[in-house]
């Protein structure tokens, strides 16, 4: 049989911070507390499609001083630079070099909150964060995952590749997102977060980041 290799493969970087409850608690009171202060704290100019019952902060979130974002800041982007400098060779010295622009925001999702399909053009890298999956109506297989979508959606299909297993698979990929995990992506991946059926708040950090060498 001929040999079968992932040519075309996407890297993804799956994380879980120990011990994250009582920053995650500090980071969900700190969060809350903005978003009661409304525009002030609001990206000023939404373009994703969303709807009402999710908040989205504006995207200087990395540069606040609280000691727990701070703490969070560290643990996402040096998780990152692992990762760049595994996938891409980089050495000790190169990685010195490396300069790394972010955004960062949150969002509080409450039931029936939704972020439609989008990616993010002006980056290389981006992750998610939870702090809070929310409790989840029983009945609600798919309420608040953040949702992949296949980039080999629009090719042909018959029963020639309809079955394909992992890594080879054509259909979408799904996280239920868990209090400390971290996904980190290529930026240009189409994703989208599932309306939310629940209780309490869907509460995630996200960020991007462009990257170059000094």
């Amino acid at each position: 049989m001929a040999q079968i290799n992932p040519l075309f493969s996407v890297p993804f970087g799956l994380e879980r911070l120990p011990d994250c409850d009582g920053l995650n608690r500090e980071l969900r009171e700190l969060f809350i507390r903005r978003e009661a202060q409304g525009a002030r704290f609001a990206n000023p100019n939404p373009y994703t499609p969303r709807n009402k019952e999710l908040f989205e902060s504006n995207f200087d979130l990395f540069t606040w001083p609280d000691a727990p974002v701070a703490r969070l800041r560290e643990f996402c982007l040096s998780n990152l630079a692992r990762l760049v400098a595994e996938i891409n060779g980089y050495d000790a010295a190169r990685m010195a070099r490396l300069q790394i622009v972010t955004d960062a925001w949150f969002h509080i999702t409450r039931r029936g909150g939704f972020f439609g399909v989008h990616n993010h053009p002006m980056a290389s890298w981006s992750g998610v964060y939870c702090i809070s999956p929310g409790v989840h109506d029983p009945d609600q297989t798919d309420s608040g995952r953040l949702s992949f979508i296949n980039p080999f959606a629009q090719m042909y299909l018959d029963a020639g590749n309809a079955q394909q297993q992992f890594p080879y698979q054509l259909g979408n990929y799904a996280f239920d997102l868990q209090p400390g995990q971290l996904v980190l992506f290529p930026s240009w991946v189409q994703h989208q977060v599932m309306p939310f059926y629940g209780e309490g708040e869907r509460i995630t950090v996200a960020f991007n980041c462009a990257m170059s060498l000094r």
